[in-house]
């Protein structure tokens, strides 16, 4: 599959830097978590790391996946209908599930305990859980993140079934309506889960909308976190 990899990344190379000599190409196929790619140019070769989940893409996928890296690395736009291919291979169904699987395996999930300095977010998640869900949510793993990010204040991650919040927000002066409305948005995010479209993956669906519509507050709530 190395071989096969390089003729290709050997071929788009040639198509954009036809007067470049062709450097040597070594190609590696990596366990990562995620569907990671890499290229670099150092010393006269090219090395391409891959993760082991694209090693049985079809040609195509891995010709556009070419495209995609070798532009960016001679710093050229990126052919959209490359980047279209490569998204529309990784919003496959299959390809979805099995890249949740090879995350749930090899991926660690950095979580720090629910119980923070200011907030219990399993408090918080049973008592949202009660008034928006009528109690029925299966909790999912919860914890609060080991930075205190200002620019992601919470996420759900689907591979390991997890709603993490930000550091940031486990402070006496941050008002309990913030934390709530965090948790209830990413609870949202398990209930309404992205839908995907080809090469658009949509993530606050209609359904997801109104139900945050729901949420008592609510423009209270919003206005509380831009202040933060």
């Amino acid at each position: 599959m190395e071989v096969e990899t390089g003729r290709i990344f050997a071929r788009v190379f040639q198509e954009m830097k036809p007067r470049t000599p062709l450097p040597e190409i070594r190609v590696q196929f990596r366990r990562y978590a995620n569907a990671n790619a890499q290229v670099r140019l150092e010393n006269g070769s090219l090395f391409i790391r891959l993760a082991d989940t694209l090693a049985g893409a079809p040609e195509t996928v891995i010709e556009a996946l070419a495209e995609i890296l070798l532009s960016k690395l001679f710093r050229r736009p990126v052919p959209a209908s490359s980047n279209d291919r490569y998204k529309r291979y990784l919003n496959r169904r299959d390809v979805r599930r099995n890249l949740d699987l090879v995350r749930q395996i090899r991926g660690r999930k950095r979580v720090e305990h629910p119980r923070g300095h200011a907030y219990n977010l399993e408090e918080i998640f049973e008592d949202l859980n009660f008034r928006y869900f009528h109690g029925l949510m299966a909790r999912p793993l919860l914890g609060w993140s080991p930075n205190a990010s200002r620019t992601l204040l919470g996420h759900y991650d689907p591979s390991h079934n997890a709603i993490v919040l930000s550091r940031i927000l486990d402070r006496p002066q941050v008002p309990r309506l913030a934390v709530e409305y965090v948790m209830f948005h990413e609870m949202l995010h398990l209930r309404h889960p992205a839908e995907h479209d080809g090469a658009r993956r949509c993530v606050h669906t209609r359904a997801f909308k109104e139900a945050e519509k729901q949420f008592e507050k609510l423009r209270e709530a919003k206005a509380l976190l831009r202040r933060l």
